[in-house]
């Protein structure tokens, strides 16, 4: 379950793919209710959405609590230059940020924008327009952000993986490395 000074453990791997899948599903589900005009479809999205980004919260304090209270970190990659090093931990710094970010700002629109409770079945009303409720902005700036990172951290691990073969992406994964 935990990680040794080369390789990160299951409990950590398992976070970090199970996170990434659902964080890939929350964009392209957020983008599409964001630019779908039937509202019908955008009740349906939403449905799955506000959840999900519910599951992606527990799951990023876990991941906190993990580092924090059970795990250490492999080290980082020999012979990488020490910018190399500060921007792979920085872009998961800003990983944390934002995605802490969406989650208040998605739980601020749907308490805001009383949202939530047509989700869940308690109201029978039409989606309001989320667009003139405040915590709707920092969420669609985070969602692009969020892609920004996504690319650059997928970008990082395929470079490490194909140019530099030094088996970083295989320390995020099952097994021995």
């Amino acid at each position: 379950m935990k990680s040794t000074p080369q390789k990160y453990g299951t409990g950590a791997v398992t976070i970090h793919w199970v996170s990434a899948a659902l964080i890939l599903v929350q964009l392209v589900s957020g983008f599409r209710a964001a630019s779908t005009v039937d509202d019908a479809a955008k009740e349906a999205i939403l449905a799955m959405h506000a959840p999900l980004g519910f599951v992606i919260l527990v799951l990023t304090i876990a991941r906190i609590l993990w580092w924090q209270f059970v795990d250490n970190k492999p080290a980082p990659v020999a012979g990488d230059p020490v910018w190399q090093t500060f921007a792979a931990k920085a872009v998961h710094v800003m990983f944390y940020i934002v995605l802490l970010g969406m989650a208040a700002s998605g739980i601020g629109t749907m308490v805001a924008s009383g949202a939530g409770q047509i989700l869940s079945g308690a109201v029978d009303a039409p989606l309001p327009d989320f667009s003139e409720y405040a915590p709707r902005v920092p969420h669609g700036i985070g969602a692009r952000l969020m892609v920004g990172l996504f690319v650059f951290h997928a970008g990082a691990a395929i470079y490490h993986h194909f140019v530099k073969r030094d088996g970083l992406l295989a320390r995020m994964w099952y097994g021995a490395n």
